[in-house]
């Protein structure tokens, strides 16, 4: 009987169709992820105009929706190597449209907080699922990019929904945006059909027949049958305890918290830019139109430094290029607090978004890559469930801010502290106690 170690066969693998429809399923599911998160701060002007909601109360509603992101990470992302992956990214589908579009037919600020809340559970479990697909399923070589330009379609979701909003917004509404939300249903057949389930979850349950056409197909040289004798190099399933606890095992706990930090940081700029970003250029003597462009230079940004990122990250490492992109962020939302110039504004803002999109971009697959096979879905879903408390906070803290006699530019300071904050935690970040991180040099850590 041969023994096939399944992580060194995809490693070796080369990107072939395999590849590239788990590549566009998940670059689909994000791009409407990151549509359905653009909507609330592109609809928040009008919204809190028909609804008679003021700067705080806007920014508390998108502050209770996120609550229900984190409550989605924790739980739909955990539950992913316990039923499948597969199936909670479709559960996180739904959810997504079809409560997002009954946001849509919302009659008040409750009812719309209620669906919006309920929506976004699926949101929130949607990325740690597609970022443990990519990382599974992509060859070793280019993996970080290949992951960074997946996430990419969460910007290309974000452009999509600000360039459908500078023209049918002020015709057709914001409710009009959200009904979009259930477009993703009428594609939701074929992915069923079409799109595999993580081979970590066949495998335990003794799936060999699956494992070997998975693997055929994603390194169709290799001839994998069932009677061959599947291992995962990385994967110990004789580990004691719950998932959880395993994170802060074998010399992991001090770089878990540092994830922990890291996903905050970013994930509090992230929404509160997402947030307020129209809001308070609006405030700041930009028309309509000019104020929804923002956001897509945001997303434009957040392309650009996703890719340059993955990049550089496949030469010189995660750690070198996650630490100047957060130093780099810092500098540049004080920047934006004094600059008056139109056009260096926009320059700044897709600075911006490089600097938080495209470093959290990065940071995903840096977390994922650090724990074992085993452990990967709950270690990400952890991270970016503690995470979610800086997206929470944000929407609040920004909207207290703009309540104030300051201007409102003077906001853009406030992301400067989470930026440094990131950059800091990053540096306790213990590489040689992960599995596989990658580096420039990688090396076989300890377990």
């Amino acid at each position: 009987m041969r023994k096939v170690q399944v992580e060194e066969a995809i490693d070796k693998s080369r990107f072939n169709k395999f590849h590239l429809l788990v590549f566009l399923w998940c670059f689909f599911a994000i791009a409407f992820d990151g549509f359905d998160i653009a909507l609330y701060g592109i609809g928040l002007p009008h919204m809190m105009e028909d609804f008679g909601l003021s700067a705080a109360e806007g920014g508390a509603i998108g502050s209770y929706a996120l609550i229900g992101m984190m409550l989605g990470t924790f739980v739909l992302g955990s539950f992913s190597d316990v039923i499948g992956r597969k199936r909670i990214l479709i559960i996180c589908l739904v959810l997504i449209s079809v409560f997002n579009a009954l946001a849509g037919l919302a009659t008040s600020a409750a009812m719309f907080l209620t669906f919006r809340f309920i929506g976004s559970i699926g949101m929130g479990g949607l990325m740690p699922v597609v970022i443990s697909f990519m990382s599974e399923y992509s060859p070793k070589k280019n993996r970080a990019l290949t992951v960074a330009m997946m996430y990419t379609g969460y910007s290309i979701g974000a452009i999509i929904a600000s360039v459908t909003a500078i023209y049918f917004i002020e015709s057709l509404g914001w409710r009009f945006m959200y009904l979009l939300s259930a477009l993703p249903l009428l594609a939701l057949p074929f992915l069923i059909k079409q799109f595999p389930e993580s081979i970590s979850y066949h495998l335990p349950r003794g799936h060999k027949e699956k494992v070997a056409e998975i693997l055929n197909r994603a390194n169709p040289g290799g001839n994998y049958s069932p009677t061959d004798e599947f291992v995962y190099t990385a994967a110990k399933k004789d580990a004691k305890g719950l998932p959880i606890g395993q994170l802060f095992t074998g010399n992991r706990a001090i770089t878990t918290i540092a994830f922990w930090i890291m996903v905050f940081s970013c994930l509090m700029m992230i929404y509160g830019l997402n947030t307020w970003l129209p809001t308070m250029m609006q405030e700041s003597g930009f028309n309509v139109a000019s104020s929804m462009s923002f956001i897509m230079i945001l997303a434009v940004g957040q392309i650009i430094g996703s890719l340059t990122g993955g990049y550089m990250v496949d030469r010189i490492g995660h750690k070198n290029v996650l630490l100047t992109m957060y130093l780099l962020g810092a500098v540049c939302f004080v920047a934006l607090s004094i600059t008056q110039q139109p056009l260096l504004i926009y320059v700044l803002i897709a600075i911006g978004g490089a600097c938080t999109g495209g470093t959290q971009n990065l940071v995903n697959p840096y977390i994922s890559a650090f724990y074992p096979s085993d452990i990967r879905g709950t270690g990400l879903s952890m991270a970016v469930g503690i995470g979610r408390l800086g997206s929470i906070t944000a929407p609040v803290l920004i909207g207290l801010v703009l309540m104030t006699n300051l201007e409102p530019q003077t906001a853009f300071m406030a992301f400067a502290i989470p930026s440094l904050l990131g950059g800091t935690a990053l540096l306790f970040v213990r590489e040689r106690s992960g599995k596989t991180v990658q580096t420039a040099a990688p090396v076989a850590g300890e377990s």
